[in-house]
């Protein structure tokens, strides 16, 4: 079985030769290599070059095409500012006014900011991985593109203020996620996973995302898995549990779960969903490599008996993670092979 068998298998929950791996490894890629953060999130070769090595040398089970949450917030008119080794953050709102709204247009992936630079890398991820590995997009979703057009505190104040107004902000934002996403595909990415951090019951509670958020994740996987998505993968960080029963709705195949959440309980509610998480990203920076591979037997004790899982991080691994405990989490994996 290669890997991209593999997580499909695990996707539809048929036997596997052994647990799929994907530590959530972005920047550490560069890290790992010696290249700046900057280089990686703005070149498309260095990015993709980064993934290679990083693979080769972790042996896990897919590769991410993946530069930082203000990718598409730039290529709309954004203004980001650039540091030496930590992601860009926004400088400069789209839509600072929102009487701005109408003029706003739907990027062009093949020519706005750095989307091409990221197309770029999905094209030499595929040509190089061919379907032997899978190679992972991302789009951010709805309500987290909102925050990065708006800033967070007017996004909210908008919702609570002028809904149908905010609706609109978010129709925009999934019309952009689509675009970009379908170009991913296009491009080579196997599957784009939707980023809505800010969907978060930590950020708005469940009746928000059941109101606003659910029908616009609908139409994106819709759209996506149309487009020749291979799954629909939701990643949304924090204390999800109480939105989880709304992912089969929206289409969710795999559901990414944080360290928060725990696990049984993430199995209980998405009985029938693929399940991808939920070690703590900090833990690869603090903890040992026998912490990391005592919480993966755990999880996969718990988890991999009933198939339908991956294993893998809650969230980003953090770019100084250390390498032996990705690796710690790579061969936890094999162990039963």
């Amino acid at each position: 079985m290669n890997s991209l068998q593999r997580i499909q298998a695990a996707i539809h929950f048929e036997q596997t030769d052994r647990v799929p791996v994907i530590p959530q490894v972005f920047a550490h890629a560069a890290v790992l290599v010696g290249k700046t953060l900057g280089a990686y999130i703005r070149d498309g070769e260095t990015l993709a070059q980064c993934q290679l090595k990083a693979i080769a040398h972790y042996g896990y089970d897919a590769v991410f095409a993946l530069m930082d949450a203000g990718l598409e917030t730039e290529a709309v008119g954004s203004r980001l500012l650039y540091r030496n080794d930590i992601y860009p953050c926004v400088e400069r709102y789209a839509l600072d006014n929102i009487r701005d709204l109408d003029g706003l247009v739907v990027p062009d992936p093949n020519l706005s900011g750095r989307m091409p630079e990221l197309l770029k890398a999905a094209n030499i991820l595929r040509r190089e991985l061919r379907n032997e590995v899978l190679i992972v997009g991302c789009v951010l979703g709805p309500m987290t593109l909102a925050m990065q057009l708006m800033g967070p505190e007017k996004a909210l104040f908008l919702a609570a203020d002028e809904p149908d107004l905010f609706g609109r902000v978010l129709d925009f934002a999934t019309d952009v996620a689509i675009s970009f996403g379908l170009a991913q595909i296009e491009a080579g990415v196997h599957t784009p996973f939707v980023f809505d951090p800010s969907a978060s019951p930590a950020v708005v509670p469940p009746q928000f995302f059941r109101e606003f958020l659910l029908s616009r994740l609908k139409r994106l996987f819709s759209a996506l898995k149309s487009g020749g998505s291979l799954s629909n993968w939701l990643h949304i960080a924090g204390p999800a549990e109480t939105i989880f029963p709304y992912y089969p709705e929206a289409g969710v195949e795999i559901a990414n779960f944080d360290y928060c959440v725990n696990p049984m309980r993430a199995r209980k509610l998405l009985p029938e969903t693929c399940l991808n998480g939920n070690i703590k990203p900090l833990s690869f920076v603090e903890a040992t490599t026998g912490d990391i591979s005592a919480e993966c037997a755990g999880l996969l004790a718990q988890l991999a008996p009933g198939r339908g899982y991956i294993l893998s991080s809650g969230c980003e691994i953090p770019p100084e993670a250390k390498p032996e405990n990705v690796a710690a989490m790579v061969s936890a994996s094999r162990a039963k092979e």
